[in-house]
């Protein structure tokens, strides 16, 4: 059956509702008996203010424990609770947290699955999961389960059935789901943000957007994501992980805001960068010489917007290449290209001359980044991932819509299921599902103000 259809079935069968009693994440789940649908409601719509924000932190390595630093820095919020499968990670971050003069956090470290002990003892707000990806959704549906928001690291989920269950959960628990895709906040993307709503470059028809970046050797480390990441590898053919790019272009398209995804076809090259890899750098008897890979080495999908629109989305990781997330906007007035960065608006400039980066950042710089600036100096991936984490924390306290809402974080996340089915299908067309039901004619734009939080005497 169809995606569409998929969901109406889902709808009907109460099989979302039935995931929330969170099986081993690639355990399938039987459908249930039909009940009659009933009509929801969107979750960033009917939050309260939370005055100081209660977090509950799952997954403290490597990203995890740079949102921890950043969570010590921003007011109105607390960690009040940690979980890991390391009881060391668990260790460090109650010393960071202590060191900075707060409460020392429960700590979760029993198993895998402690997350759901968390999430039903904890008094807490929000819910952050930095886990490997297969145990997003499973943390994510825990959280609202228990009554808490929920964010993510992304992919928010790999499966469509997977999107489809945290998009019923938020609406029915009535609490927000959200991705944390850092690189909409990163300094160029929000300079772009910024030009495209004021009209400069007229109306946007097309973008481009990818994560093409070098993680060979990273996949092999015996640490940190080289314990999970290159698994996929094995597993799927399509892209993965298509957020980073895809992220930033989305919010310039206004997708879930007026237009939306329609329909996508994917193909994959050969898969060869991890092979070669591993034959060059293991002796021969080695089981990383052994190991073979599915998931083409340069993935590259085209999507397609109700309004017509066009998005090349990119994915390579497993060749040698220097890092770009592409980052292109064309419309109809002009255009914007990443790495390097430069801009293009008719009439400005020299004709067919870019105009460079360090020129249009006086006048372009987003708001938000020069108020923000020095509070975001020394985090994580050039202070964006400080700015996504305040962000969030400023939409909880002042009962605002976030930024990304679960109906984002399932767009966006769709890509790895699609292009998966298409590629398996000789490029065939697959079909977006509506996740908002038709409500993205009539949402709101997305707006992203500079106004920033006042300091509180409980942080």
């Amino acid at each position: 059956m169809n995606n569409l259809n998929r969901r109406d079935f889902l709808k009907l069968s109460g099989a979302a509702a039935a995931s929330l009693n969170l099986p081993a994440p690639d355990a399938p789940e039987a459908p249930q008996a039909p009940q009659a649908p009933q009509a929801p409601q969107a979750p960033q719509a009917l939050q309260a203010p939370i005055p100081f924000v209660r977090i509950g932190m799952v997954g403290v390595g490597l990203q995890g424990g740079s949102h921890v630093e950043n969570f010590l820095k921003i007011p109105g919020c607390r960690i009040t609770a940690v979980c890991d499968v390391r009881e060391d990670r668990t260790s460090w971050a109650q010393k960071a947290i202590t060191a900075a003069g707060h409460p020392a956090p429960a700590a979760y470290a029993r198993g895998p699955r402690d997350f759901e002990r968390l999430c039903e003892t904890e008094d807490l707000d929000l819910v952050f999961t930095a886990t490997p990806w297969e145990w997003h959704v499973p943390v994510m549906l825990a959280a609202m389960k228990a009554g808490k928001h929920a964010a993510t690291e992304v992919p928010a989920a790999m499966t469509i059935d997977d999107c489809w269950a945290l998009v019923e959960a938020s609406e029915k628990f009535r609490r927000h789901a959200v991705m944390m895709e850092n690189c909409n906040y990163d300094r160029p993307e929000m300079l772009v943000l910024n030009v495209v709503q004021q009209g400069l470059l007229g109306d946007v028809l097309h973008a481009e957007g990818g994560y093409l970046h070098d993680l060979r050797e990273i996949k092999f480390e015996k640490k940190d994501e080289g314990l999970w990441r290159r698994a996929w590898s094995r597993k799927l053919d399509g892209n993965p992980y298509p957020t980073h790019g895809l992220g930033p272009i989305a919010n310039c398209l206004d997708i879930n805001r007026g237009d939306r995804f329609d329909y996508m076809v994917s193909m994959s090259g050969p898969s060869r960068g991890l092979h070669d890899w591993a034959r060059d750098h293991f002796p021969a008897d080695a089981p990383e010489r052994r190991e073979r890979f599915t998931l083409g080495d340069v993935n590259t999908s085209l999507i397609k917007t109700a309004l017509g629109r066009t998005i090349v989305v990119q994915h390579c990781t497993n060749l040698p290449r220097p890092y770009s997330r592409i980052h292109t906007v064309q419309g109809t007035k002009g255009m914007f290209q990443g790495y390097p960065n430069r801009l293009y608006i008719e009439g400005r400039g020299k004709p067919h001359q870019w105009l460079e980066y360090a020129a249009i950042l006086k006048e372009f710089d987003h708001p938000l980044w020069q108020a923000i600036e020095a509070q975001s100096a020394g985090a994580g991936h050039g202070g964006m991932d400080f700015i996504e984490d305040y962000r969030l924390i400023q939409c909880l306290r002042e009962g605002r819509p976030t930024d990304m809402n679960v109906y984002d974080a399932a767009a966006l996340s769709a890509v790895v299921d699609l292009s998966v089915q298409s590629t398996a299908r000789r490029s065939r067309a697959i079909d977006f599902p509506d996740f908002t039901r038709g409500k993205w004619r009539a949402n709101p734009k997305l707006q992203i103000d500079a106004r920033l939080m006042a300091p509180t005497s409980g942080n």
